[in-house]
């Protein structure tokens, strides 16, 4: 039986999904914003480098726990709905987000400040490990497959939207703070304001039924448990490749205040800024991605977008290097943000739609945050080193640039799911 196509709950889908998302993300990167400054809350040094790799190796914390939440918190959503994991993943980020903010420093209680701020990292990557695998199944299963690429795209757009909200807050507060202010409670301002659209994601999430209407076909319990099509494993590792390149660009645009301040001692509200900038811009193209992998199929709007990507990384930042001017710095970032966003709604709409309904959210989780743990969870650390003891900016850009063409490689293999780009092959 064909499901009917149910517009009303569709957008409540995605808005439960992208609300939730979006909060997750907000507060899981907010932390990046701040590395700094929670660097001398939790580790404080002679050493400025030493502070801040002790912040960024806790940031990397929260990712070795993506990988187990996606286990878990997946395959709780695949057996009992995508509901229910959305609405567990919610709960455990609510509990992640105040426990770091929370913690007194290091100055007032010792040893136990850096390990409380682990713990809360560890427990904010559990609960992002499972919501993605849920969050964007729900969103795939709940409109047509011709509008998948649309709908999912808001999984991708709801992280630009939350980095844009935080990068918003971080530039107003050190608008408003003095250094000495922002590293004293301005960071813990920035993670506690995340909240405030905790109880109604959870009201929301808490009215979607069970289980999305759209299924690509009816499984049986043992199909459910077994159904492991043709080239899984090809889609795997392509996908792992492919989210791999994606979540090291947006850890290294989410590094650009860092780089701002650390590298080119440009102010502080400058970086803020670049932050803004790349992911207001991400944030738009996330949906023109989306949409257009639903009309021209979701190679093309995959593979186009990412050689722009690849062209434009070298000519933009040895422009931007030669000149270091604010402009320059929001050009640059607007610009690669853009190109570097929006292959990844189409990505995220094929790798999805290709894996088995049985066993999707957990499958996907997995392929999303092991990468995501591996590369994503060690970029700052690679480049603070890089940067540290090469004392050469442009290290960022190679750095990016060999990330973009190991992307664009793999989808170059990834074969073509667009039902209307199918049916036209046929």
């Amino acid at each position: 039986m064909t499901a009917v196509h149910d517009p009303r709950l569709a957008r409540r889908a995605i808005v439960a999904a992208t609300c939730g998302n979006a909060l997750e993300f907000y507060d899981f990167v907010t932390y990046a914003y701040f590395a700094i400054q929670i660097g001398h809350t939790f580790f404080p040094s002679t050493s400025g480098y030493l502070s801040l790799m002790g912040s960024l190796a806790t940031f990397g914390a929260g990712f070795v726990a993506r990988p187990v939440g996606a286990w878990v918190i997946g395959g709780y959503a695949d057996r009992h709905g995508r509901k229910q994991g959305m609405f567990f993943s919610m709960m455990l980020m609510g509990v992640g987000i105040i426990t770091l903010a929370l913690t007194p420093g290091y100055a007032q209680i010792g040893i136990a400040a850096p390990l409380l701020a682990i713990a809360a990292r560890l427990c904010q990557g559990f609960a992002l490990g499972g919501e993605v695998g849920a969050a964007t199944t729900y969103m795939l299963e709940s409109v047509p497959p011709e509008r998948r690429g649309w709908a999912s795209s808001w999984q991708n757009s709801s992280q630009m939207v939350a980095f844009t909200v935080g990068a918003l807050v971080a530039f107003l507060l050190s608008l408003w703070l003095n250094d000495d202010q922002l590293g004293r409670f301005g960071w813990r301002i920035a993670l506690l304001l995340g909240t405030a659209i905790l109880p109604f994601a959870l009201l929301i999430r808490s009215n979607l039924p069970d289980h999305p209407v759209h299924h690509d076909a009816p499984l049986t319990e043992a199909e459910h448990l077994t159904a492991t099509p043709a080239g899984f494993w090809k889609i795997v590792v392509l996908g792992m490749l492919i989210i791999g390149a994606g979540t090291t660009t947006t850890y290294i645009f989410l590094y650009m205040a860092t780089f701002a301040q650390n590298t080119l001692h440009l102010p502080t509200w400058v970086g803020m800024a670049g932050d803004l900038s790349n992911n207001g811009a991400g944030m738009i193209t996330a949906i023109i991605g989306g949409y257009l992998s639903d009309k021209v199929g979701r190679r093309p709007a995959m593979i186009w977008p990412q050689l722009a990507f690849v062209v434009m990384i070298l000519p933009l930042f040895t422009w931007f290097l030669a000149v270091r001017t604010v402009t320059a710095f929001l050009v640059l970032n607007i610009v690669l943000s853009g190109l570097g966003t929006m292959p990844f709604s189409a990505a995220f709409t094929a790798v999805a739609e290709s894996l088995p309904r049985g066993m999707r959210a957990r499958a996907f989780a997995l392929v999303y945050t092991i990468p995501v743990t591996t590369m994503g969870g060690t970029t700052q650390l690679n480049l603070a080193w890089l940067l540290h003891h090469t004392g050469r900016p442009e290290v960022l850009a190679w750095y990016l640039l060999a990330i973009a063409c190991m992307g664009l490689v793999a989808m170059l293999f990834l074969p073509e799911t667009a039902p209307m780009a199918v049916r036209r092959k046929r």
